[in-house]
């Protein structure tokens, strides 16, 4: 259960979530309903670089403010969160996110509504998995996200992205857009079908889906029981937040 920001009490009657998906390019919302079907457009914006905690909140209330009538609040964040706060940003530009109360803060800008906050890759997962066996979920993006799944339920986060991959270099240096951006979709491409195996001796994953803006990129073959999702999932997932919809 996560750790709610504003006044949750009439949550569980909710019928419009506002999510919220943040990425180290982009910065994504919609409204969903309990089960993460869109009831609105998606917005889209980039991601400011370098990007401090206020300018965050600034640049997200003006992005929903199209957004009419919601009841509560789902993020998705790119980095490591406890309850209501953020520990790490890695790709936001500054260092000085940690302990930031970002949900407890954007409440109070989009009028008291409670909010939840979760790793992005994580709530991508809420979207795709079936709720059966051991699930792991990769998004390629800015950076290299995972999170884990096991008959449903959200294992801890596995901060895998900046543990060692090759040649002393982390799974987002080796992995992330900038390398992408370097070497090429073929190479880079490569690189992904290369560490995927390492990921199933680690595991021993029964379903593998891989998310974020870059997995459309892939052009190498992939293993059996790996599946690319949209991207859109990372809103989507929001649901998973409040409900339990499988």
């Amino acid at each position: 259960m996560q750790a709610d920001s504003g006044d949750g009490a009439h949550v569980k009657h909710a019928k419009r979530i506002l999510a919220i998906d943040i990425g180290g390019t982009g910065l994504k919302a919609a409204i969903i309903d309990a089960k993460g079907k869109l009831l609105s457009e998606h917005l889209r914006v980039l991601t400011p670089h370098p990007c401090p905690p206020a300018l965050m909140v600034k640049t997200l209330r003006a992005l929903v403010k199209p957004l009419k009538s919601f009841d509560c609040i789902s993020i998705g964040f790119p980095g490591v969160v406890r309850g209501t706060h953020v520990l790490t940003a890695p790709h936001l530009g500054t260092d000085i996110w940690t302990g930031y109360d970002l949900a407890g803060h954007l409440s109070r800008k989009l009028g008291g509504k409670p909010v939840r906050l979760i790793n992005d890759a994580d709530m991508q997962g809420f979207a795709v998995i079936k709720g059966k066996g051991l699930e792991l979920v990769v998004t390629l993006g800015t950076g290299f996200g995972t999170a884990l799944f096991r008959e449903g339920e959200l294992m801890p986060h596995m901060e895998i992205a900046h543990m060692p991959a090759h040649n002393g270099k982390t799974f987002d240096d080796y992995l992330g857009d900038k390398v992408l951006k370097k070497v090429g979709a073929k190479k880079w491409s490569s690189r992904v079908s290369r560490m995927l195996p390492f990921l199933y001796t680690m595991l021993h994953y029964d379903h593998l889906y891989l998310g974020g803006g870059n997995a459309k990129k892939l052009v190498t073959a992939l293993p059996p029981k790996t599946i690319i999702v949209s991207n859109i999932a990372g809103l989507k997932g929001g649901a998973g937040l409040w409900y339990s919809y499988r």
